[in-house]
């Protein structure tokens, strides 16, 4: 029996007890995924485990792979440690992987974010000894408005362009915040939804998850056919041929990146709704906090200065280094830039 019940390796988080990986990014023998987005659900393990609830999506973007799923919350004894999955309130089916030998707990969060919103499983805090959390929006200057708030503010700029004959086109990832907008927004007009879009629209909808009605569009669509309309599009489709075909219709990206005042100047994309399926500085904090945590490890987001600022409040802490990017990668910045833009002194 190896000392450290989690190792970090150039293939991924491993359990030498265990003889498993979590989200590796290299092929392995067994990976056990935290959620659906590319980052962290990769092609090419020989088997994988994830919740019931994010298997169907898996399985739509990897193909044939063998898999399995579980239940929230059910342990699975592998080799000398017990695992189980847990509510992250990222996305739909999204995990925190709590890990247990000897009396001895880590949690790996994936992603998470800790405002319930109505559409996936809402975050569940997990005691632990040691939480490796990420920090995507790692800094003070990242604080969301309550869901409520943005729901309105969207569904008025909506409004107004259908009222004026627009059509209104929305920029957002496939995977979970474009779902979570249709759902968070009243019944304005029509929603026509980018094929990406809508093959993971329809597979959560088919689960049960609460997702209104949508149109695919296709050759026979455009804003003549559907005056006023919503369409929900990913960040790839915005400048596009096929986003040409609504005309001079009104754009807009959903993204916590919009938080950067610097990104929206230098990339003139107008309206930027400020909304992110990741935690801002006050839920990571609070998160990490109801761990009941002593050593906390960073990672993928701006894990120098989160760690510094764990450090002063008497964290253990660390980093880790990963491959993730996190779906806010697909912003109209990379993270990079956005990272420059807040030292800087660029803010919400």
């Amino acid at each position: 029996m190896s000392d450290a019940l989690l190792t970090f390796t150039n293939r991924g988080i491993y359990c030498p007890d265990g003889d498993f990986f979590i989200d590796p990014w290299r092929p392995v023998d067994r990976a056990l995924i935290t959620h659906g987005h590319s980052d962290h659900a990769r092609y090419g393990h020989a088997a994988y485990l994830a919740t019931h609830q994010a298997l169907p999506v898996i399985r739509h973007r990897l193909g044939d792979i063998r898999a399995e799923g579980i239940a929230y919350g059910e342990t699975r004894q592998i080799g000398a440690v017990t695992v189980s999955f847990h509510p992250a309130g990222h996305v739909p089916g999204s995990a925190q992987i709590r890990v247990e030998r000897g009396g001895e707990v880590w949690v790996v969060s994936g992603d998470y974010k800790v405002e319930p919103d109505g559409l996936c499983e809402a975050f569940m805090p997990v005691r632990c000894h040691t939480f490796i959390t990420e920090c995507t929006f790692g800094l003070p200057l990242f604080r969301w408005q309550p869901q409520k708030v943005l729901a309105e503010q969207i569904a008025a700029w909506w409004a107004a362009n259908a009222a004026e004959g627009r059509i209104s086109i929305l920029g957002a990832y496939g995977l979970g915040k474009a779902q979570r907008l249709m759902a968070m927004l009243p019944a304005i007009g029509p929603i026509l939804t980018h094929g990406a879009v809508e093959d993971t629209t329809r597979i959560l909808r088919d689960q049960g998850y609460a997702i209104p009605d949508t149109i695919r569009v296709t050759a026979g669509i455009s804003a003549q056919t559907h005056p006023g309309a919503l369409v929900v599009a990913p960040p790839s489709a915005m400048d596009s041929t096929w986003a040409r075909r609504f005309g001079a219709a009104d754009t807009a990206f959903a993204s916590g990146w919009m938080a950067l005042r610097g990104i929206r100047r230098r990339r003139a994309l107008g309206t930027g709704f400020v909304i992110s399926d990741h935690a801002d500085w006050p839920g990571l904090n609070a998160a990490i906090a109801a761990t009941g945590a002593t050593r906390v490890f960073a990672t993928h987001g701006y894990t120098a200065p989160f760690r510094r600022w764990l450090e002063e409040q008497g964290y253990q802490a660390g980093i880790v280094e990963t491959q993730f990017g996190g779906d806010e990668a697909e912003s109209p910045d990379t993270a990079e830039g956005a990272a420059d833009a807040a030292v800087a002194g660029d803010g919400a």
